[in-house]
C-alpha cells in the first residue's frame, strides 16, 4: 500500500468512529478519576506505566501477566519502542491494543491519563453486558477482572495553541480489558463529545491516529527469524457502523486459551432500539461509583431506560463448581448451618442448650417460657433460621418443572428440572431471573409472567423506612402458590413453589411447578410489562396478595396489543410460636415493580426477567429522597447502604467484606486466621465467607465443624492387608465391617493363618495298582504299568483314549489324503490337502495355517475360520485363543499411580492429566478412578488407545505435539512435534498400524505411521474447523467432522483419501464428538449446538436422537451399549444407554475443569482382516481401503517411493 492509501484508510478508520458515536457521551464510559479509585500516568509527551495484572489477560495466541500503558492512545504487552518506531509506521513491531494511536500529549496539566484493576461484581455485571449485547450467540461470559485506561483530554502533541491550553483539541476515550478464565475481551469507547481531532503532526506531516490490534513480530518455526504478526484494524477491518449494538461502543475477542484462532468482532451490527433514536436521547443505566449528589439514574416510569436486549449476565444453568472432599460429601458454610435438611421451623419445648446448633450461625439463641426462639445478629437480617449479610447480593437456584398448554393447543407441553437461577444486588432491590431449557413453543407465552421468579425481588425489595423486605420476616423456608387468570381468554395457570431454605453455598433453593394454559404469546413477539403496584397483606403464619398487571406485546407485523392478567398468591410460613417479643409487622405493606425487562432467548432457550422491587407503605405520600432508600446511592453491590439526616448517608461493606464502602473487598479469612478451621481441615474462602472441609479420611462430627477420623469399614481381603496364610494355603473371607475369616485351603490343615499341607498317599486314598504322588494340597494317582484308569480305579490292560474333535479332523484327512475327499473348511484353495493342528491337549490351535499356499487364520473353539483373519504369505494373524480367558487390557501402574483393577477402562483428558475410570459391566466405578498420567502445563485434547501395543496417544495444543505412553509405565514419547498447529482429534487403525488427525488451524488431515514417521497430508481443502476423527480399520474407513459454523457437517472417506463424501449436513450445529462402534455399525456424534447425540448407520441411514437437552459436549467414545461423552459445562463425564435413550450415570473428576478427549481400553483387539499386513508390500505407507489398499508416499520422502493401488 503506497502512502496516499495508507492515509486514505487510516482517515476512513476514524472518521468511521467519529461517525459511530452519534449517541455515546463521557458519562455512558465506565466510571474514572481518582473518586473511582484509578492511578495516573505520568504527565509527558511518550510516558509508560508498566503494569502487573492481577489475573492474566490473553491477546492472540499468548498469555500475559504484565502490560504497558502509553500516553500515545494504545496498551501493549511488551515494554514498547521509542515513539519514532511506531508512529505513522503500523503495524508493530510489539503487540498492541491501539485505541487512539498517535503523537498525543498530557504534558499541560489538563490532559489525564488515567488507569486501574477491578473486579468488583458491579463493574463485572456492567462488562458483561457490554460483552453479552456484542456477542449474543455466546453464553459463557463471566468475567472475573477489569482493566480499565481511560485517556481524557489528551491533546495532539505539537499542535500550537494561544497559550492557555484551552483553545486545543483534546479527545477523550476509554479501553476496558475483561479477562475470564478461558479468554479476553476488549471494549473501546468513543464518546460524541471525545473525539475533536482525528491526526497528530509525525515528523512534520499529520498523521491519522491508527486503532486495532496488532500481534506485533511472530518467531518462525522453522527458523531464528522473526515474521510480521497479525493486524486487526477497527472500522476498516469491520466496514459497519457498530459490532456491539451500541453507537460508539465496540466490542471484540482479543485472546483465547487453550485455542485461538482470530481476533473476533462483536456480531451485533443493527443498533439497539434506543440507538435508533434521532439524537440518541436514551440514558443508559448507570453504574454509580462517584460519591455525586443523588441524581435520577433511570428516568420515569412511562419510560423504561432499560432497553439493552442484554442485562447484566445470570448464573449459568449449570451444576456450581463448587469443591467437594473425596471422603463423602461433608462441608460446613460458616455463615449457615449445614443441617438445612429437617424440619427447622418444628419448634418444641426444648432449650437454647441442645438446639442451638438449629439457628443460624449469624444467630443468638434466646429461651423463652416455652421453648426457643433464634434471632438474627446484628449486621444480618432474617429470621434467625436464615439470617444472611446486610447489603451483599443474592442468588436463588432451583428447578421447574411442568405441563402447560400455549393458546389452543389439545396438548401441552411438558418439561422436567430445567435450571432456574436468579440474583439480586440487594442494596437497590434489581433482581434478575433465567431459567433454561425453556422450548421455543413456550418461551415467547411465559414472558409475561416475570413474578414466575420475581419472588426473590419480593424477598429481597429495597426497604422502606419502617417496613420490611419479606426474607427479613420469614427467612427462606415457605410455600407460595399463585394464581393467574388471563383477560379477556380466561386462561388459567397455577404455579406452585416450595422455599427450603439456604443452602451450604449460600444460595436460596426453589422448586417451582405449573399447571394450566397461557395464551399464546407468537413467535418473534417482544412484551413490555408496566409498572405494578402489589399489596401484601401479613397474618399468622400466611401473606396473601394480589394486583392486575398491563402488558404489552409487539407483534412481528408491527401491530400491538395490550393485555392484562389478575394475580393473585399465597404464602404459608411457620414463625417461631415462642417468642415473647415478637417485633412489630405492619400488616400490610406495598411492594411496588418497575423497571420491568422480560426477554425470551430462543437461541439458547432461555427466559429472562429482570425488575426493580421496593416495599412500602400502601399510603401515597412524599417520596423518600435518601438514597438509600431509592437503590441510587453508589454503594458497592457488597455493601450495606445506613441513611442519615435528609439526604446524607453512609456505605458500608457487607460482613465479610473490607473497604469504604463504596468499593468492597472480600476478606480472605483462611488467609488471616490460619487455624480458623481448626485440625484435619482445609480452608476455602468465598466472597464475604468461608468453608471448612474435612481432609480425606475425616468427618465432620455432630457439631458440624470439629473433623474427626472416619472408621470406615475396609475389606481386607480385598486390599491384600488380612494376615491369612499365603492364597495357595488359605482363603480370605470377608464378613463385613472390617472383619474377615481365615481358613486353610483343601489340601491344608491349620487355623487359616497357618496352613500345612495334608499328605493323602500316607491315607491310602489311591488304588492298590496305582502309585501316589503328593503335591502342594493336592495328590495325584497313575496306575501301574499293564493297568489303565485314572488312578483311583485300574484294572489291566491298555488305555482307550477319547479322541477330540481336532484329532478326528486330522486322522480322517490323514485317512482320505490319498482320495483328496476331505472338505471339511470352507472355502479351502484345492491347491493340496489342509491338515488342521492341535495342541497338546487335543484342541484347535486358535492359529491355522495352509503350508501349501503361505495362508493363515484365525479360529474358534469348533475349528471354524473367523471371517477376516486370513493373511497372505509370510504373515500370521494376531489370534485370541477362544478356549481360554484372554488376559485383560488395562492400565498398569506407573510410578505416580497406584495400581488399577484390570478390564474396561474410559481415558478422559483434562488440563495437565489423563484419567481413567475403571468400568463395571457398563457401570463407571468412580471410586476407583485416577489419574493415569501427569501432563505439566500441557492441554491434552485428543486420546485414542492402541489395543495392540497396549499405548494411549493423545494431541496436545500447548506444544503443539502428538505423544504416546504405555499403560504399563514408562515415559512419555513425542512423536510429532513440528508442522502442528492445534491438533484436535486423533484415530489409531491398530491393524494397519497407522494413525490420524486433524488440525483445526492448519485445516486438514493427516496420516503417519504410528512412530510418527512418514506423514502424509490426506485433506487441506473444504475443511474449516475439524475436530473430532475416527477410524473403522475393518473397512478402511475415516469419518470425521468439522464444526464450522456457516456450514457443519460429517463426513466420510477410505483410508488412502479416496471416496470422499459428506454424509450429514442438516440439522447439524457444533458436532465436537464423534465416535464409531464396530459391533453395532452405529456412527454417533455429540452435537454442542443442537445439544442431542444422535446415531446412524455409516451410511446416512436410520438416524436417530439417544438424547437431546444435554448443555456442551466436547469428545464421546461407544462400550457396548452405552455412549460416553464428556461436558465442558458440567466439567464430567457422561452414561447414555443407547437401547433406553437415557443418562444413566454421571462421574464428576474431583479436579473440577473442562475434560476433553475420551477412549476406552478394550479387552482385546477387535477381529479384523489386515489389508495392510506385512505392511502390504508397499515401500513406505499402505493405507487400506474397502476391499483392498494403495501404495501411497509421504510428504517428505527420502529416495525412491512407489504409489499403486491393490
Amino acid at each position: 500500500m503506497d502512502l496516499h492509501q495508507r492515509d486514505w484508510l487510516g482517515w476512513a478508520t476514524l472518521f468511521a468512529i467519529a461517525l459511530s458515536v452519534n449517541s455515546l457521551r463521557k458519562r455512558d464510559m465506565f466510571d474514572y478519576g481518582e473518586q473511582a479509585g484509578d492511578q495516573l500516568l505520568e504527565q509527558g509527551t511518550d510516558q509508560t506505566q508498566k503494569l502487573i495484572l492481577n489475573q492474566s489477560m490473553f491477546f492472540f495466541g499468548g498469555t500475559y501477566d504484565t502490560v504497558y500503558i502509553n500516553t500515545n492512545g494504545f496498551l501493549s504487552v511488551e515494554e514498547p519502542k521509542v515513539e519514532s518506531e511506531y508512529l505513522g509506521k503500523m503495524p508493530a513491531s510489539f503487540g498492541m491494543i491501539a485505541v487512539f494511536l498517535g503523537d498525543l500529549d498530557n504534558s499541560d496539566g489538563v490532559g489525564k491519563v488515567y488507569y486501574r484493576q477491578d473486579s468488583r461484581p458491579s463493574m463485572l455485571l456492567r462488562t458483561t453486558d457490554h460483552i453479552s449485547q456484542a456477542f449474543p450467540q455466546d453464553d459463557e461470559i463471566n468475567p472475573t477482572h477489569a482493566l480499565i485506561i481511560t485517556w481524557e483530554n489528551v491533546a495532539a502533541h505539537g499542535v500550537p495553541g494561544r497559550g492557555d491550553g484551552l483553545d486545543r483539541k483534546r479527545n477523550t476515550f476509554q479501553l476496558v480489558v475483561a479477562s475470564m478464565a478461558s479468554a479476553s475481551y476488549a471494549i473501546l469507547f468513543y464518546p460524541r463529545e471525545g473525539l475533536q481531532y482525528i491526526s497528530t503532526p509525525v515528523a512534520g506531516q499529520s498523521e491519522p491516529v491508527h486503532a486495532g490490534f496488532s500481534q506485533g513480530l511472530v518467531q518462525a518455526w522453522y527458523s531464528w527469524s522473526s515474521t510480521q504478526g497479525p493486524y486487526y484494524r477497527i472500522a476498516t477491518d469491520d466496514e459497519a457502523e457498530t459490532n456491539s449494538g451500541r453507537r460508539g461502543v465496540w466490542v471484540y475477542e482479543i485472546g483465547t486459551s487453550p485455542i485461538f484462532s482470530s481476533i473476533t468482532p462483536g456480531q451485533v451490527t443493527n443498533l439497539s432500539p434506543e440507538e435508533g433514536i434521532a439524537g440518541g436521547q436514551m440514558e443508559s443505566p448507570r453504574y454509580p461509583v462517584v460519591p455525586e449528589p443523588p441524581q435520577p439514574s433511570y428516568p420515569e416510569p412511562t419510560q423504561p431506560s432499560y432497553l439493552e436486549p442484554i442485562e447484566p449476565r445470570y448464573p449459568e444453568p449449570v451444576q456450581p463448581r463448587y469443591l467437594e472432599p473425596v471422603q463423602p460429601a461433608q462441608v460446613v458454610v460458616v455463615d449457615e448451618d449445614d443441617d438445612l435438611d429437617v424440619d427447622v421451623f418444628a419448634y418444641n419445648s426444648e432449650t437454647c442448650s441442645s438446639n442451638r446448633q438449629k439457628c443460624s450461625s449469624f444467630a443468638d439463641c434466646k429461651d423463652y417460657t416455652n421453648g426457643y426462639c433464634c434471632h438474627c445478629r446484628p449486621g444480618f437480617y432474617g429470621n434467625g433460621k436464615d439470617c444472611v449479610a446486610e447489603g451483599k447480593p443474592q442468588r436463588m437456584n432451583g428447578k421447574v418443572n411442568g405441563r402447560v398448554f400455549v393458546g389452543n393447543t389439545p396438548s401441552p407441553l411438558e418439561f422436567s428440572n430445567n435450571d432456574l437461577h436468579s440474583y439480586v444486588v440487594a442494596n437497590d432491590g434489581r433482581a434478575y431471573v433465567a431459567i433454561s431449557t425453556i422450548p421455543a413453543g413456550l418461551g415467547p407465552s411465559l414472558q409475561p409472567l416475570s413474578s414466575l421468579g420475581g419472588v426473590i425481588g419480593w424477598a429481597f425489595a429495597l426497604e422502606q423506612p419502617g417496613y420490611e423486605n419479606g426474607f427479613s420476616i420469614i427467612g427462606g423456608v415457605f410455600s407460595r402458590q399463585a394464581e393467574v387468570t388471563f383477560l379477556p381468554g380466561n386462561e388459567r395457570l397455577t404455579i406452585k413453589q416450595e422455599f427450603k431454605g439456604i443452602d451450604e453455598h449460600d444460595h436460596l433453593v426453589v422448586s417451582t411447578e405449573l399447571e394450566g394454559r397461557l395464551p399464546e404469546v407468537p413467535r418473534g413477539s417482544t412484551v413490555q410489562i408496566d409498572p405494578y403496584k402489589e399489596i401484601y397483606q401479613y397474618g399468622s403464619n400466611l401473606i396473601t396478595s394480589s394486583s392486575n398487571r398491563d402488558y404489552t406485546v409487539s407483534l412481528p407485523d408491527g401491530s400491538v396489543q395490550t393485555k392484562t392478567y389478575q394475580w393473585r398468591q399465597t404464602i404459608t410460613y411457620q414463625s417461631c410460636p415462642n417468642d415473647e417479643e415478637v417485633r412489630a409487622v405492619q400488616s400490610t405493606q406495598q411492594l411496588s415493580v418497575d423497571q420491568i425487562f422480560v426477554m425470551y432467548d430462543s437461541g439458547n432457550q432461555l427466559i429472562r426477567y429482570a425488575m426493580s422491587n421496593k416495599i412500602g407503605s400502601i399510603v401515597s405520600g412524599p417520596p423518600e429522597q435518601n438514597p438509600c432508600f431509592t437503590g441510587r446511592h453508589g454503594c458497592d453491590t457488597n455493601a450495606a447502604c445506613r441513611p442519615e439526616e435528609g439526604i446524607q448517608f453512609t456505605c458500608e461493606c457487607s460482613t465479610g467484606f473490607t473497604g469504604d464502602g463504596r468499593q468492597c473487598y472480600d476478606i480472605d479469612e483462611c488467609r488471616e486466621m490460619t487455624e480458623i478451621c481448626g485440625s484435619h481441615a482445609i480452608c476455602n474462602n468465598q466472597p464475604g465467607t468461608f468453608r471448612c472441609e474435612c481432609m480425606d479420611s475425616f468427618q465432620f462430627a455432630s457439631d458440624g465443624k470439629t473433623c474427626v477420623e472416619v472408621d470406615r469399614p475396609i475389606d481386607h481381603c480385598q486390599r491384600g492387608t488380612n494376615n491369612c496364610d499365603i492364597p495357595e494355603r488359605a482363603r480370605c473371607s470377608y464378613t463385613g465391617a472390617s472383619a474377615y475369616i481365615c481358613s486353610c485351603l483343601s489340601g491344608f490343615v491349620g487355623d487359616g493363618y497357618t496352613c500345612q499341607d495334608v499328605d493323602e498317599c500316607e491315607q491310602g486314598r489311591c488304588h492298590q495298582d496305582a502309585v501316589c504322588y503328593n503335591s502342594q494340597g493336592s495328590f495325584t494317582c497313575q496306575c501301574h504299568p499293564g493297568f489303565h484308569g485314572d488312578g483311583f480305579q485300574c484294572t489291566p490292560g491298555s488305555p482307550e483314549h477319547e479322541k477330540t474333535q481336532c484329532e478326528r479332523d486330522r486322522e480322517s484327512i490323514q485317512v482320505s489324503s490319498n482320495t483328496g475327499s476331505f472338505s471339511f473348511f470352507r472355502p479351502r484353495p484345492a491347491v493340496s490337502q489342509y491338515v488342521p493342528t492341535c495342541n497338546q491337549h487335543g484342541a484347535y490351535e486358535p492359529t491355522q495355517c495352509h503350508g501349501s499356499i503361505g495362508q493363515c487364520w484365525c479360529v474358534d473353539g469348533n475349528g471354524q475360520e473367523i471371517p477376516n483373519t486370513r493373511t497372505g504369505p509370510g504373515q500370521r494373524p494376531l489370534c485370541i485363543d477362544q478356549g481360554v480367558i484372554p488376559p485383560p487390557i488395562g492400565p498398569t501402574t506407573r510410578p505416580d499411580v497406584s495400581p488399577v483393577a484390570p478390564g474396561t477402562h474410559l481415558l478422559f483428558a483434562q488440563s495437565g492429566k489423563i484419567e481413567h475410570i475403571p468400568l463395571d459391566g457398563y457401570s463407571m466405578n468412580k471410586g476407583e478412578a485416577k489419574a493415569l498420567l501427569h501432563l505439566p502445563d500441557r492441554v491434552a485434547i485428543a486420546v485414542a488407545y492402541d489395543c495392540v501395543e497396549k499405548m494411549v496417544y493423545w494431541t496436545d495444543i500447548t506444544g503443539p505435539s502428538i505423544s504416546k505412553a504405555s499403560l504399563e509405565g514408562g515415559d512419555t514419547i513425542s512423536l510429532v512435534t513440528t508442522d502442528l498447529e492445534s491438533p484436535e482429534g486423533l484415530a489409531i487403525d491398530h491393524l494397519a498400524r497407522l494413525m490420524f488427525w486433524t488440525d483445526s488451524m492448519k485445516d486438514r488431515i493427516e496420516v503417519a505411521k504410528l512412530d510418527g514417521s512418514q506423514r502424509h497430508v490426506l485433506f487441506d481443502t473444504d475443511l474449516v474447523n475439524p475436530r473430532p476423527i475416527v477410524a473403522d480399520p475393518s473397512y478402511g474407513r475415516l469419518y470425521w467432522a468439522d464444526w464450522n459454523r456457516d456450514g457443519p457437517k460429517i463426513e466420510m472417506s477410505n483410508m488412502d483419501g479416496t471416496d470422499r463424501t459428506v454424509l450429514v449436513k442438516d440439522d447439524l450445529g457444533l458436532p465436537n464428538g464423534l465416535t464409531y462402534d464396530p459391533e453395532s455399525q452405529q456412527l454417533c456424534w455429540a452435537d454442542a449446538g443442537t445439544r442431542k447425540v444422535q446415531c446412524m448407520d455409516p451410511n446416512g441411514r436410520n438416524r436417530r436422537t439417544i438424547v437431546e437437552g444435554i448443555q456442551y459436549p466436547f469428545a464421546i467414545v461407544s462400550h457396548g451399549r452405552n455412549l460416553y461423552y464428556t461436558d465442558w459445562r458440567r466439567e464430567a463425564v457422561v452414561a447414555v444407554d443407547r437401547t433406553t435413550d437415557r443418562e444413566t450415570d454421571e462421574f464428576l473428576p474431583q479436579k473440577r475443569s473442562r475434560v476433553y478427549g475420551i477412549a476406552t481400553t478394550p479387552t482385546q483387539c477387535p477381529q479384523a482382516y489386515n489389508y495392510c499386513s506385512n505392511n502390504g508390500g508397499c515401500s513406505h505407507l499402505c493405507l487400506p481401503r474397502r476391499g483392498g489398499f494403495t501404495c501411497r508416499c509421504p510428504d517428505m520422502v527420502d529416495g525412491s517411493c512407489v504409489e499403486r493401488n491393490l
